[in-house]
């Protein structure tokens, strides 16, 4: 498993009695390029087209994807009032992900689909604690990036477990069960709809 964390914060001077309020919302502006990312939405499932990298020498391995999200935020102010506004994306890393000659079939493609749900749920996790907390120009720097790594070290065990209970998706009854799991959790979160830490997973089938 490789990670990546990335995050981007641009501060602002801000007057020290400014009431502030918070906006959290999706974006799928994250710097990156365009060409090569596809943001998390639930019209637009995966592809094996999208799979562009170079597999690894051959091995077990079938299919390697890599996902995560990220957040850029800013503080503003005007007339006594300020807002802190967190843009949250979830995206999904062409060149960095691949496919086996010969592995691209239905079952395995819903399995590495579901490794990017996962993105997206601790995506939208982190937007619900970020509109949760009590942001001040004070702790902003420093909730922030706590809340932050709360969610990845969320998402990087759910995708462990995710793997590891499933044998990389070989136990096809397991795998069932998981299925409908990220039926149901998908259903409860709109943040990121119709929808860097970025963490690579692999299935071996």
């Amino acid at each position: 498993m490789r990670i990546f964390l990335s995050f981007f914060l641009c501060m602002s001077v801000v007057t020290a009695h400014a009431q502030f309020s918070t906006n959290v919302y999706r974006t799928d502006q994250s710097g990156q390029d365009p060409g090569n990312v596809i943001y998390y939405s639930s019209e637009r499932p995966l592809a094996w087209s999208d799979f562009k990298g170079q597999a690894d020498p051959p091995g077990p391995v079938a299919a390697l994807t890599t996902s995560g999200f990220g957040y850029k935020a800013h503080m503003t102010t005007s007339n006594g009032k300020g807002q802190f506004n967190i843009g949250v994306y979830c995206f999904f890393s062409k060149d960095q992900s691949w496919v086996r000659t010969g592995r691209n079939t239905s079952y395995i493609l819903t399995h590495e689909q579901h490794h990017f749900d996962v993105s997206y749920i601790a995506a939208n996790i982190f937007m619900d604690k970020v509109r949760s907390a009590n942001l001040t120009p004070s702790n902003f720097n420093t909730i922030l990036p706590r809340l932050y790594r709360e969610c990845c070290d969320f998402m990087n065990k759910m995708q462990n477990d995710y793997d590891g209970q499933t044998l990389n998706g070989q136990l096809e009854d397991v795998q069932k069960k998981w299925n409908s799991f990220f039926e149901v959790k998908l259903n409860l979160f709109t943040g990121l709809q119709p929808t860097p830490v970025s963490s690579t997973h692999v299935a071996r089938r």
